[in-house]
Formats: structure tokens, C-alpha cells, sequence
């Protein structure tokens, strides 16, 4: 393997699932599904062309995200390139030299299609290109556990990025690090039909904030999309609160907040403080100020668990 200081990337993007898993994010559940037969009978209709146009995808926010792991050695997109819908990148994917893997229509609507062709093509490419040193899967299907599983047991650093509300926790949890597509810089998220429940009373923070979906578990694009059974909110403060408690040094008492954010990231590969709505990690820290107690001194920033009446007695006496 290469030395991880010159880090190789490799991408693959299932293309037809992050195009009909944004157009839902902007237009609403199943709204690709809906649409899909005016779609595919003239996207020139004024109606169907304005509404893709508002849930175009920036491909090159996708490419910019991948490339700041290292250097792009392959960069490959799989779909049927002979879809209007598609057709419209094919330029701009040719100009960021991405290699477009044609799926005829019998395989790009069958169960599986991608999956397999692109699933295979990786493999062979980490046998083939053994100083590959990251795989990048953009998707969101848990179709894909398996592969980012393997990538991982032959020892490469596995990279997800799908949309949030369309992509399976299994999948996120499968890879060492998950992105949110709405949270690539020039992305603008659409706004959420409605506010999800929000943790109150704790600070500013917590009233700026705008919640965006949970990553939720779908098998396809635009379908079965289940209910979050949390609030991501929540969700995200259990995990602060885990990884407290989990990373407590003890006699050190305080943590460097980064170092806590990595092992929230290690036990959930899909969190991140900006899906949440919040500027930075340490926002976020200051909207759970109930269990996490926040110190900045300069550049440094420190946190602990916020102490118990117990707790805190005894750390008065232990200071003495």
C-alpha cells in the first residue's frame, strides 16, 4: 500500500440513485416516482423542466468533496447515459474526466443494475490498483454493505455520501466516514415542509438552528422510505453523551472537542453538526449544554461531561 501521507481515491457514483434521491429531497417523497412517466415522455414540458432544474445535482461538489481526501485516480459514474435526465451532465461529468459506464435500460431500471456493475468494477480496481488507498461510494441503497464492508477488511478507508432521507443507516454505518450531500459547500438544502422536533432552552444555538431530515432507511430511490422512529436532534445527543461517557479520561476530566467529535464518528459514520443545522462542533456543543460542559481558551476548545450533584462535589474536593 501506499503511504497514507500520498492518499489514492477511487469514486464511484450510482447516478441515477443520487439524481432521483435529490429530486425527492427538493420535491417531497416519491415525488421521482410520480413524475417519472412525464420524465421519460418529454422533459422539455415546461412543468417537468422547471422542476428539474430546481433539484439539478452539482456533480462537481460531489468530485471537489472526493478529491480533498487525496488525489482522483479514477472517477466513475454508472447510468444510462441516453436518458435525457442524464444526458444533461454528461459534459460537465466528461469535463471533470469522469468515466461514464453506460447501463442500458433493461439494466438501469432492473433491480440491481448499478449495484452489481459498479460493486464488481470496485473490486476489481482495488485488486488491480493496490496502492488505491480510499473508495469513494456515492449511493444511498444498502445494496452497497456488502462492498463497503469489503473494501474495508482490504484495509481501504471507505467514504459514503448519499442524500439525507434516502439513504440506509446500514450503509452509513458500514463506512468509516458518511457525508450528506446538502452539506457540500455551494449545495443549497431545501427548506423542510415541516420543523422536526427540536431540543429546547439551550442557548442560542438551539434557536438558530434549522434540523434537517434523519438518514433514514430506504432500499431505492424515491420508495419505502420508512419513518425516522427518533428525532435527529436526539438521536445526535445520545450520541454526544455515549461518547462522553465512553471517552472519560477520568482524573484529566476535560477532552479536546475534536477528539470527541472523531469517536462520535467512529460509532455513527452519518453524524455531522451542519445536517443538524449548526455552524460548528462547538455550536452544536453549546446547544447540549444539560451534558456537555464547554471550555474555549484561545484556539483550544475543551469538553466534559456536565457533573452530576455527586460528580460535582466531588470534583470541588478533589481541587482542594
Amino acid at each position: 500500500m501506499t503511504d497514507l501521507h500520498d492518499p489514492r481515491v477511487a469514486v464511484y457514483l450510482d447516478f441515477d440513485n443520487i439524481v432521483m434521491s435529490w429530486y425527492d429531497r427538493v420535491h417531497g417523497r416519491n415525488a421521482y416516482s410520480r413524475d417519472r412517466q412525464r420524465i421519460m415522455d418529454d422533459v422539455s414540458e415546461p412543468e417537468i423542466a422547471e422542476r428539474l432544474e430546481r433539484a439539478t445535482v452539482d456533480v462537481g461538489a460531489i468530485i471537489d468533496y472526493a478529491a480533498s481526501f487525496g488525489s482522483l485516480m479514477l472517477t466513475r459514474a454508472y447510468a444510462d447515459w441516453s436518458s435525457p435526465v442524464n444526458a444533461e451532465y454528461r459534459s460537465q461529468l466528461v469535463a471533470r474526466a469522469v468515466d461514464l459506464v453506460q447501463l442500458f435500460p433493461a439494466a438501469a431500471y432492473a433491480k440491481n443494475g448499478a449495484d452489481i456493475r459498479l460493486a464488481v468494477d470496485t473490486v476489481e480496481d482495488m485488486f488491480r490498483i493496490p496502492d488505491l488507498t480510499h473508495v469513494v461510494i456515492v449511493a444511498g441503497d444498502s445494496d452497497y454493505v456488502p462492498l463497503a464492508q469489503r473494501c474495508r477488511r482490504l484495509g481501504r478507508y471507505v467514504i459514503g455520501m448519499g442524500v439525507a432521507g434516502s439513504t440506509a443507516r446500514s450503509l452509513a454505518a458500514a463506512c468509516d466516514e458518511f457525508g450528506s450531500y446538502e452539506t457540500l459547500p455551494g449545495v443549497t438544502a431545501p427548506e423542510p415542509a415541516a420543523k422536526s422536533r427540536g431540543r429546547r432552552g439551550h442557548g442560542s444555538a438551539a434557536k438558530e438552528r434549522t434540523p434537517e431530515p434523519v438518514v433514514e432507511s430506504m432500499e431505492t430511490p424515491g420508495a419505502g422510505i420508512e419513518e425516522a422512529a427518533d428525532d435527529p436532534q436526539e438521536q445526535a445527543t445520545r450520541l454526544l453523551e455515549r461518547a462522553l461517557r465512553l471517552s472519560d479520561p477520568g482524573d484529566a476530566e476535560w477532552l479536546h472537542s475534536s477528539a470527541v467529535k472523531t469517536y462520535m464518528r467512529r460509532m455513527d459514520p452519518s453524524f455531522s453538526e451542519k445536517t443538524l443545522g449548526f455552524r460548528s462542533f462547538s455550536d452544536f456543543l453549546k446547544a447540549n449544554d444539560d451534558i456537555a460542559e464547554l471550555e474555549e481558551t484561545g484556539h483550544e476548545r475543551l469538553v466534559r461531561p456536565r457533573a452530576t450533584g455527586n460528580e460535582e462535589q466531588a470534583r470541588a474536593t478533589s481541587r482542594r
